[in-house]
């Protein structure tokens, strides 16, 4: 996008059941100046389901039954009683909603991208506690190297689209902890292709304000006492309202943030562009990412 060749881009910004994806918030730190003109114009909310792909175990494999064995369409068999393994600092652990479709025992590799993992913690603790993990840079990825390996010994956390492509089994079906799990993505588009003109008859309601979102990151002294807290007070002054706020590594000195704040209002809203001057007084820098249509406030 940054070259031009493309108009638009997509990507994942956070997760209902794992938070934040870190690699989008160190893609917008931009530590080494290769994409300064991005910003976000848009948000996709997307329901997120895994499943667990890869072969039931051959004959020489299996610990269980032969009737066992996942069947591609997806029906379940049955399996173990799921329950997961107490320890001291958790002794009463939530079961897994999903239970496998066949014996997992022959499983000993899982491939997935590292966002699965966490929303997937509960079914792997219950069910493939202890097997070795490899991330990788797609669920889909996890897919295609599971489908050429020839042992038959590992298994991917990736989605049905994915089982189709590669030909692989479901070895389990919605793993994920959480039923209502969802990613929201950004829409990103180069600055200069960015609209900040604000509505002349609505730009300062406050049903306005709540139909746009923003984006900024900043740093501040990490030697003045109070420092993050007078920025943050510059929000609450203008009557902003913060609806997430991430610290990342700045890469100026170890222990130093950037901190990644998201609020209600769009630039151009007087509030909003108050609040930018306000930041200029007690933050060292800051950088816009860009305005967007509230996604949520449009379905509400």
């Amino acid at each position: 996008m940054q070259s031009g060749k493309a108009n638009f881009g997509v990507v994942p910004f956070e997760n209902s059941t794992n938070g934040s994806v870190v690699f989008t918030l160190d893609l917008f730190a931009d530590q080494s100046a290769k994409h300064p003109d991005i910003v976000v114009c848009g948000e996709r909310y997307v329901e997120v389901h895994h499943c667990l792909l890869g072969h039931p175990a051959a004959p020489s494999q299996a610990h269980a039954p032969a009737s066992t064995k996942a069947l591609r369409d997806g029906t379940r068999s049955p399996s173990s009683s799921g329950h997961a393994t107490p320890i001291p600092g958790n002794p009463n652990p939530t079961n897994s909603r999903a239970a496998p479709l066949t014996d997992l025992s022959h499983i000993k590799k899982l491939y997935s991208h590292p966002q699965a993992w966490g929303q997937c913690k509960t079914f792997l603790s219950c069910y493939l506690k202890g097997v070795e993990r490899q991330d990788v840079s797609s669920t889909s990825r996890a897919a295609e190297l599971v489908a050429a390996d020839e042992t038959n010994t590992t298994a991917a956390i990736s989605s049905g689209i994915a089982a189709q492509m590669t030909g692989l089994d479901f070895l389990a079906r919605d793993i994920e902890d959480d039923k209502d799990n969802a990613t929201r993505f950004f829409i990103i588009r180069r600055r200069s292709l960015e609209d900040t003109s604000p509505s002349p008859d609505e730009e300062n309601s406050q049903e306005h304000t709540r139909a746009y979102k923003s984006l900024l990151s900043f740093t501040v002294s990490h030697t003045d006492a109070g420092a993050l807290a007078d920025a943050l007070a510059v929000f609450k002054t203008q009557g902003i309202n913060l609806t997430s706020i991430n610290p990342r590594p700045s890469g100026e000195a170890p222990w130093h943030y950037m901190f990644f704040v998201e609020f209600s209002g769009k630039r151009g809203q007087a509030a909003v562009d108050d609040t930018l001057t306000g930041l200029d007084k007690v933050v060292r820098s800051w950088r816009w990412l860009g305005s967007w249509e509230n996604a949520l406030q449009q379905k509400q």
